[in-house]
């Protein structure tokens, strides 16, 4: 039974425990914030996702690799034969990705709870962001692709967000979800300090099989697993910060390559996405 120490080192600096998930084989976080009080963890300005800020050199490189991300992503989407183009996007941060989409002939809907974030995000795509609260409201069967761009291991009550989702994807429809790996190198050299686990923002820390297991759960075919060869030298960096207390710039590098070298082989990314067809 897997049981490990962590904590919270950007906001709180609370203690928290990852427990296995007899059912799913995924690590929960204990014990979970209440819905009313996980607003307060992510208030904090090194929260990137959530701004457009380029305050050092470290922020610059993250919105460069994004530029580069969106693409890929985008390359991703347009591969499916699809005869239509609506697109979900759960968790979309500021919108540069919907923005990516919209102005390549994607009919597009985001989900965004951070109320910053989704400003932002609503300036760049027509006001096509919502509240997390209109997610249920929206049209059953509507979708032909949903995203959750390292988005599922936020989302509290997990069995009913995916019963969700999967009720809004047409029947045909294709869900994506790129999560954190706990099985890759990175994870086991950092341990307990690896950045990935970002508790207790992360509710939820998957492997390939616990995504498996939720795939058959749900009716889901796994068409494909894709690594995300960049996130291992951002996880290192940030890991090398909460294990040392300093930005080590080239030990962080070398373990983000290391990681990389050995996913040629293991298959064990540090991030993964997983492309998902409805049986």
């Amino acid at each position: 039974m897997i049981n490990i120490k962590v904590k919270d080192f950007s906001v709180s600096g609370e203690d928290f425990t990852l427990i296995e998930n007899k059912e799913f084989g995924f690590l929960e976080t204990i014990p979970q914030p209440k819905l009313e009080d996980l607003s307060k963890y992510y208030q904090s300005e090194d929260y990137i996702s959530h701004t457009n800020t380029k305050r050092n050199w470290f922020e610059k490189a993250y919105h460069l690799v994004r530029q580069y991300a969106l693409k890929q992503k985008l390359t991703l989407i347009n591969s499916f034969k699809l005869d239509t183009k609506n697109l979900l996007d759960i968790g979309c941060g500021t919108g540069h990705f919907l923005e990516v989409c919209k102005n390549n002939g994607w009919t597009i809907t985001g989900i965004e709870p951070d109320d910053s974030a989704r400003k932002i995000a609503n300036t760049l795509t027509d006001n096509c962001v919502l509240n997390d609260s209109e997610l249920k409201n929206l049209p059953k069967s509507s979708f032909d692709v949903i995203t959750l761009w390292h988005v599922l291991e936020h989302l509290p009550n997990i069995k009913e967000q995916l019963e969700t989702i999967t009720g809004l994807l047409k029947p045909d429809g294709v869900l994506i979800i790129a999560v954190p790996n706990y099985k890759s190198y990175d994870a086991k050299y950092y341990k307990s300090f690896w950045a990935a686990f970002d508790v207790p923002r992360h509710l939820w820390h998957f492997n390939q099989n616990s995504i498996s297991s939720l795939a058959t759960t749900f009716k889901y075919q796994l068409l494909k697993t894709k690594p995300m060869w960049f996130d291992a030298f951002y996880v290192s960096l940030l890991s090398e910060k909460n294990k040392t207390g300093k930005q080590n710039l080239i030990k962080g590098f070398f373990i983000g390559f290391y990681s990389n070298l050995s996913a040629f082989v293991t298959k064990e990314a540090s991030s993964l996405i997983y492309v998902l067809k409805k049986n």
